[in-house]
């Protein structure tokens, strides 16, 4: 692929993670040349230190770039302009225009950022796993921490780009001259990896949290990430199990009824969230959404989405945020409420939290013709967010019941909106009446910069 070549000097970039050490939010790195020797590199791996550092710094890169990032770029933005949650105010190269009007290209440069991005990031995580592996002098607790943190975001990124690209390549390894030349892996032989890496990942990871903030991966995480793969691929039984598992914990994870206190970094629900980047800082996507004046310069909550909330649901008033200018009124998702730094860092990145877990449960409880126990799960959402108990009765009329709900629980949150609608077969239906939706839109394309390097990547996804 393009750039791997390049990749092979993360190694040597990790030198300059010594300063995790010293300096407290030290996350950006020079990348030096290639030395001769590959001693030094060893000897990152050979600290307990520097090779938590090493970690640390996949966490930071995810955070800044790629498909996870809150800026403008990442998923919850181009996704929610793709599918029915937003409204793109932009224009011309490097917006989330041509995702709003889905007329992106395989020319298209944010493709081929988040492309290069997350695979930059999977090996990364592959070089954590190697380099770990052949410590000889990290205690057995700390190599297993790594290694399955390793797992566990390798799996969470494929699991991201097989999501929207469809068949990708599972890369497992730090040999970047195998990793520029290997063909996409059908999308099925993808998600049997990553619950493979998963399956190990939670072995190898702790019951309780390394950090209280919640920032480093523990068992559960990976837990969480299971239950939603298993979702996806239609292993409904073992996705109600996964999620059960980490339900039935509660010590480590208490639901809040305060819908303003979910997206604080020290909510009891979240179950693992990203750092802010300095002390002080908030999320990337507070500063993405919040605006405050109109028009909006980057992108605005859909007022036909806006419009299908419940008469009294909360989630309208606590998480949405109304702006008016003139004669005209915008609304931005408010789940994180800072868009600039704080004394100190009030809001961190929920990746997961305890509320999808429940609709995962619900769905997949549904699919299997669990009624009560469904509706029982559905009921924990809608009650917090001050509505009745559902009427669904049905199988069908609960799961569409989870489709909707899951549409204001989880709206601008890293594409769920998009992934239901692909899920329940929707796309097309929802999406159809959108100004340039084709059914080919399913996928994105794959960049064609990578098509043109590594020829092994085709065919082309259909209709670019």
């Amino acid at each position: 692929m393009k750039n791997l070549i390049r990749i092979q000097k993360y190694y040597f970039k990790l030198i300059a993670l010594f300063c995790f050490a010293f300096i407290v939010g030290c996350d950006d790195f020079v990348v030096v040349d290639q030395p001769n020797s590959q001693l030094t590199t060893d000897a990152i791996f050979e600290n307990a230190t520097t090779a938590n550092a090493a970690m640390v710094d996949v966490y930071a890169q995810l955070r800044e770039n790629g498909l996870l990032t809150g800026k403008s770029y990442g998923i919850s933005s181009l996704l929610g302009t793709y599918s029915d949650e937003l409204v793109s105010y932009e224009n011309g190269a490097f917006t989330t225009a041509d995702f709003y009007n889905n007329s992106i290209l395989a020319s298209d440069p944010f493709i081929s950022i988040l492309w290069n991005s997350s695979y930059n990031q999977i090996y990364a995580s592959n070089a954590v796993f190697e380099g770990v592996g052949k410590s000889t002098s990290l205690a057995s607790n700390v190599k297993n921490q790594l290694q399955g943190e390793a797992l566990f975001v390798r799996a969470l990124i494929h699991f991201y780009l097989v999501s929207v690209f469809g068949d990708v390549p599972y890369l497992s390894t730090t040999d970047y001259v195998f990793n520029s030349t290997t063909p996409r892996t059908a999308s099925q032989v993808v998600y049997q990896n990553i619950i493979s890496d998963l399956e190990t990942s939670i072995k190898l990871l702790p019951e309780g949290y390394t950090k209280s903030d919640r920032t480093r991966p523990n068992k559960a995480v990976a837990q969480a990430l299971l239950a939603r793969v298993f979702l996806n691929n239609g292993n409904f039984a073992e996705a109600s199990n996964t999620a059960s598992a980490l339900l039935n914990d509660n010590v480590n994870y208490i639901w809040e009824n305060n819908l303003d206190a979910i997206f604080l970094k020290e909510s009891t629900t979240t179950i693992w969230q990203l750092a802010s980047g300095a002390a002080g800082a908030n999320t990337e996507a507070g500063s993405t959404f919040i605006f405050f004046s109109g028009p909006p310069e980057l992108v605005a909550l859909s007022d036909n989405f806006v419009s299908q909330f419940e008469t009294n649901d909360l989630r309208k008033s606590s998480w949405i945020k109304e702006v008016t200018e003139g004669n005209g009124i915008w609304y931005h998702p408010y789940k994180y409420k800072q868009d600039i730094a704080t004394g100190s860092s009030m809001e961190y990145s929920v990746i997961f939290r305890l509320a999808e877990q429940y609709l995962i449960r619900a769905e997949a409880r549904a699919r299997q013709g669990e009624i009560t126990g469904a509706a029982a799960d559905l009921n924990k959402i809608r009650n917090t967010a001050g509505l009745a108990n559902t009427a669904a009765n049905t199988q069908s009329a609960l799961l569409e019941a989870v489709l909707q709900e899951r549409k204001f629980e989880l709206f601008t949150e890293y594409g769920h909106r998009f992934f239901d609608l692909k899920r329940f077969g929707k796309l097309d239906a929802v999406l159809g009446a959108k100004a340039g939706w084709s059914a080919n839109d399913q996928l994105w394309p794959l960049p064609q910069s990578e098509l043109l390097v590594n020829p092994s990547l085709k065919p082309q996804n259909p209709g670019y």
